[in-house]
């Protein structure tokens, strides 16, 4: 059974950083797409980032340039290291596996129950 497993949420000032982390089990995801979404209460789901079986990472325009995504396929886990966080950043952060064209605005099939970050002003 595929579990994915989401830590390192927390609270922040604007200008802070935090690391995200997601431990997969049941499943090696080095040959698959992954990657971090995000859902604001009242908003649509967005996603962030996506990495594919190569490493190449993608992201969404309103974090490039701050957020980084990277594996470690050895320990199967992915990250989500985020810098210069701003108000709205504020969600829950979804871990992500199966991503559809490996893009942000791609589907998933399999997703863990999300970190909360919140970043005050």
């Amino acid at each position: 059974q595929v579990q994915l497993v989401e830590s390192g949420g927390g609270s922040v000032q604007a200008g802070g950083s935090l690391r995200l982390s997601c431990a997969a089990s049941g499943y090696t995801y080095s040959s698959y797409c992954m990657g971090w979404f995000r859902q604001a209460p009242g908003k649509e789901r967005e996603g962030v980032a996506t990495i594919d079986s190569d490493g190449v990472p993608s992201y969404a325009d309103s974090v490039k340039g701050r957020f980084t995504i990277s594996k470690d396929n050895a320990k199967n886990t992915l990250y989500l290291q985020m810098n210069s966080l701003k108000p709205e950043d504020t969600a829950m952060y979804y871990c992500a596996a199966e991503i559809s064209r490996c893009h942000v605005q791609g589907d998933y099939n399999y997703r863990g129950q999300g970190t909360q970050v919140t970043v005050s002003s």
